[in-house]
């Protein structure tokens, strides 16, 4: 038995020592413009996940869904979103077009089957090594839940916020 725990240790070190030095030696891509392999990308979306099962409250938006709160939603992510998320059509621009990881066209592939605790903790803390910044010493906790209320139900607007969404202005 102390063979086989040894030979296990034995292996796991060795791993360490070759992961080591395939970083140390530059064969682990750092650019933006490389493809992540397939391991990077199941440790990044497991890792977030579980911070975010971790850390996130799991608390419902204390906001009403009424105009009001969907078009100041609009508004802020109009202002500090739509650059790399892109507006109705969309269509993000070209600067975000050079982020890794590439941010999501919320208009294309949107957030509304997330729960809204989930949103609301993306847009507060970011996303580590990704372009998505943490909004939490920016924007408002009522700011941050009238864009999770938007981004919640931009399938199912108002009329009144449907207008409004399709007046934010593309930024390609």
């Amino acid at each position: 038995m102390k063979l086989f725990i040894a030979g296990i240790a034995s292996a796991l070190l060795a791993g360490l020592v070759v992961g080591y030095a395939a970083m140390s030696l530059g064969f682990f891509p750092a650019n933006a413009d490389t493809p992540p392999s397939r391991l990077e990308t199941w440790i990044a979306h497991h890792a977030l996940r579980a911070t975010i099962d971790r850390l996130a409250h799991k608390t419902a938006n204390p906001l009403a869904l009424n105009d009001e709160n969907l078009l100041g939603g609009i508004k802020i992510y109009a202002m500090r979103c739509a650059v790399c998320h892109g507006a109705a059509d969309g269509k993000s621009a070209a600067d975000a077009r050079g982020l890794y990881q590439k941010p999501p066209e919320l208009a294309k592939h949107g957030v509304e089957d997330d729960p809204e605790w989930m949103t609301h903790w993306k847009i507060r803390h970011g996303i580590r090594l990704t372009g998505m910044p943490s909004f939490g010493k920016v924007l408002t906790e009522k700011d941050i839940w009238q864009v999770t209320l938007f981004l919640k139900r931009m399938d199912a607007l108002t009329p009144k916020a449907e207008k409004a969404w399709k007046a934010v202005p593309s930024q390609a």
